[in-house]
């Protein structure tokens, strides 16, 4: 697929010099001609960056927004506005990505984020004004720098697992618009912008968490709709080859609301983050970034949000390594995820 890009240099070289490109200049170079920004913004070429060694991964945070920097218009009171913020562990970086199509003053509330072909995908929430359900699907393209809609959720839900394998974002259990919990899921094909629905789980699961290891999907946790906050320890998991679920038992901690806290540990298992380290035990939220994870949460409740590095290599974790933040980008994190870009 890859013709010649750049005038006198053969094919094999011009590829070289284009994948060499860091992220940060793709935006630019992507205006340059047709050429460059259908090969920066293709599938093909994000493979082959990742395969090569030349992505990048960064943390994608839903955090409220401080008032010095809250968008134009946003709403007076007490309850936070929320954006999203990108922070780059190798440069140490912070920065708000625009908001997305429909929502100028803030995301819906309670939104999820999933990493899919270098692109970011939000998912779902409530609209902040009515604070009713909403089925919007919003991807973020790295190298234009600019939101698209893609097609909206089947159904709506709130509080749902949500994972992407394979160039598809997988969305199961969470509840419907009548609270109740849901044992139903699909998948959103990225490139051809097409929901297909899912086997169902065994059992309702409202308030889960979704995490993939390896070839499965492991929907964790969660509760039935007549057992309002009373977690499960289970987790169904979904083989993306066979397309069946299994049952896992013992596979949490029962009671333990599992949002956004489910780790994978060095032997392979599940793990809460906020089990990680003591620094950090309250409204724990943790974003591994390769050998790292980002994780962030408070000391204590009421305390000011921390945001932490840990390495997590060599069979055994590293010592918390505190990250600098500005104002503008120390609120509170609701969720996150990692997207290689």
């Amino acid at each position: 697929m890859f013709t010649e890009l750049i005038p006198s240099l053969p094919q094999e070289l011009g590829l070289e010099c284009m994948t060499r490109l860091p992220y940060t200049a793709h935006r630019v170079a992507s205006q340059v001609c047709k050429q460059w920004c259908d090969l920066l913004e293709s599938k093909d070429f994000y493979y082959h960056r990742k395969k090569l060694g030349y992505t990048h991964k960064v943390a994608c945070l839903v955090q409220a927004v401080h008032g010095a920097d809250v968008l134009q218009g946003s709403k007076q009171g007490n309850s936070p506005c929320f954006g999203i913020s990108v922070f780059d562990s190798a440069s140490q970086t912070w920065e708000r990505l625009d908001p997305v199509p429909n929502y100028p003053i803030e995301l819906p509330l309670f939104c999820q984020l999933a990493s899919c072909e270098g692109k970011l995908v939000v998912m779902g929430g409530w609209d902040p004004v009515s604070y009713e359900q909403v089925s919007h699907v919003f991807v973020y393209d790295f190298t234009t720098r600019k939101w698209r809609e893609g097609k909206e959720m089947p159904s709506k839900r709130s509080f749902f697992a949500i994972g992407s394998y394979s160039g598809r974002v997988y969305v199961v259990g969470g509840h419907d618009e009548n609270k109740n919990a849901l044992r139903t899921g699909w998948v959103y094909d990225l490139s051809k912008d097409e929901w297909t629905e899912l086997a169902q789980m065994s059992q309702e699961r409202d308030e889960c968490e979704g995490v993939v290891i390896g070839d499965e999907f492991w929907v964790v946790s969660g509760y039935g709709t007549d057992n309002q906050g009373a977690f499960e320890g289970n987790a169904e998991v979904y083989e993306f080859g066979s397309g069946q679920w299994r049952q896992v038992k013992k596979a949490w901690i029962p009671g333990r609301c599992p949002r956004s806290c489910v780790g994978v540990g060095k032997d392979g298992r599940l793990m809460s983050w906020a089990d990680l380290d003591p620094m950090v035990r309250a409204g724990v939220r943790g974003i591994p970034l390769g050998s790292r994870v980002m994780l962030t949460g408070l000391d204590n409740q009421g305390s000011p949000e921390e945001f932490y590095l840990i390495e997590m290599k060599d069979g055994q974790n590293g010592k918390l390594e505190k990250i600098i933040v500005p104002d503008e980008f120390s609120g509170f994190v609701q969720s996150g995820c990692c997207v290689e870009i």
